[in-house]
């Protein structure tokens, strides 16, 4: 298949960017052991999401982030957890970092449910650097029962 039509090659786009990453380190701009932790700097959200029949319950590790700085939203079918880690900065006068990986950053996760959700009557919980989170499924969802009368 020719990409010719397009005038699109997708090898290409990705050798600019590893020459640019080159450039930067080469230049200085920075060090190859700083890359992992400018990598891990983006953090990720490990998340669970468990139906448990009248709730769905979604656990997230979150250490070293205090309750405080959780924010949570429901809209529509998407649950988003937002917050950020504090910055670290315990140096004694005189000191200098031989290595440093743990960073200040923001984070967001954003994630699809798979039903609608009663958020008014949902509860969070912290403990541990573990968020609990139990959404109600929303009635309209919820299991019925339908009385048979006998004629």
């Amino acid at each position: 298949m020719s990409n010719d039509i397009f005038n699109f090659d997708p090898f290409v786009e990705l050798n600019g960017y590893r020459d640019a990453l080159r450039q930067l380190v080469e230049s200085g701009w920075m060090m190859p052991r700083d890359l992992l932790p400018a990598a891990v700097a983006a953090v990720v959200i490990a998340l669970d999401v468990i139906d448990t029949g009248p709730a769905l319950v979604i656990q997230a590790n979150l250490p070293g982030v205090r309750a405080d700085e959780v924010n949570i939203t429901v809209t529509g079918n998407v649950l988003t957890i937002k917050g950020a880690l504090p910055e670290h900065n315990d140096l004694q006068p005189g000191s200098t970092y031989l290595r440093r990986e743990r960073r200040a950053a923001s984070f967001s996760r954003s994630v699809a449910l798979p039903i609608a959700v009663d958020a008014e009557h949902a509860e969070a919980h912290f403990k541990d650097g573990v968020l609990t989170l139990s959404l109600p499924k929303a009635e309209s969802i919820r299991p019925k029962n339908i009385t048979v009368v006998n004629e």
